[in-house]
């Protein structure tokens, strides 16, 4: 399946002959501290695990990925002014992204991923400065690229939120296209999937990426209905089935057509990451393509495939740990 996708995209790219793409990411920049638990976990004593420090953050994620692929990466998003803050950019740029981090107030933002033996996963999270960006930090000519990348985390929290809808304004005004990745049920749900739908119709994006617990705590809607209800949020949807593949819901005139796309599984005991580097993926080669073919299924089964190898390259990549 691999070697059928890798000739399909070197198809696409052969007609379009067009430059790397260039993408931007605005959102989080995160320290990650994953442990994995190498035996259950018991109240009031000590269980084996090991312990990383890696850079983190959904946007950031996919950036790297993105500068890995070859494409021209860059990342916005606040950091605090602590050391964690100037490790985690540097990072990032070590990796190929440009990175635009505006100083804030507050303690960079950091997650506390646990890792059960059997994979299942839990996240602690204290945003601190990832929050902290604001219109005022930006400047329109970031926005210049061909695509605009929000993790739905930058649509929820002021000022960010104010920050990504400036952000997505010098994105159109410049061309670009706007995708959104659903990222999590719980913010989704914070303050109503009314208010989660209203910011996304604001933000009006070209592509949708999401998987079924988010779609279902977005739309609050059956199976059926609910792929009419992202296709009223944007004329390109892709719902992430993790080991199973993906579903490619695109709209075309009055027609509404889905693409199953399937791959083979991988056993990963942790997947954090997974998602935004198949978004990566997925983006490198949908905007490889010509404009105007982007909704041809042909086009869209390369572009999952390609997600699906960024996902398995991330995988399978042992993730180094930072230093303050």
């Amino acid at each position: 399946m691999a070697g059928i996708a890798r000739r399909s995209a070197v198809r696409v790219f052969a007609v379009s002959r067009r430059p790397a793409p260039s993408v931007v990411s605005l959102g989080d920049l995160v320290l990650d501290i994953a442990s994995s638990f190498r035996e259950p976990l018991a109240p009031g004593t000590d269980a084996a695990a090991s312990i990383r420090f890696r850079q983190g953050g959904s946007a950031a994620n996919t950036a790297r990925m993105l500068a890995r692929l070859g494409a021209r990466a860059s990342f916005v998003g606040s950091v605090g002014r602590d050391a964690w803050g100037s490790a985690l950019v540097r990072s990032l740029r070590d990796a190929g992204v440009a990175v635009h981090a505006p100083r804030v107030a507050g303690v960079t933002a950091r997650i506390v991923v646990l890792v059960a033996p059997d994979g299942e996963r839990s996240f602690a999270t204290e945003r601190g400065a990832a929050d902290g960006l604001r219109p005022a930090h930006l400047q329109p000519a970031w926005f210049h690229r061909d695509a605009l990348h929000l993790p739905a985390y930058a649509l929820f929290h002021p000022p960010l939120r104010d920050a990504a809808y400036a952000a997505a304004r010098s994105a159109r005004e410049a061309g670009a296209v706007l995708s959104v990745d659903l990222a999590s049920r719980a913010p989704l749900l914070a303050r109503g999937r009314v208010a989660a739908r209203e910011d996304l119709a604001g933000i009006a994006p070209d592509l949708l990426f999401a998987n079924a617990d988010e779609a279902a705590a977005l739309t609050g809607t059956r199976t059926g209905a609910r792929r009419e209800a992202l296709l009223e949020l944007a004329p390109l949807v892709v719902l992430k089935q993790g080991p199973a593949g993906c579903l490619v819901l695109v709209r075309r005139g009055s027609d509404a057509l889905a693409l199953a796309v399937a791959t083979r599984p991988l056993e990963a005991v942790d997947t954090t990451g997974a998602g935004d580097a198949f978004d990566a993926g997925f983006l490198f080669a949908w905007l490889a393509a010509p404009a105007e073919s982007r909704r041809d299924l042909r086009v869209l089964r390369v572009a999952a495939l390609a997600g699906h190898r960024a996902a398995h390259r991330h995988l399978t990549t042992v993730r180094a740990e930072i230093e303050p």
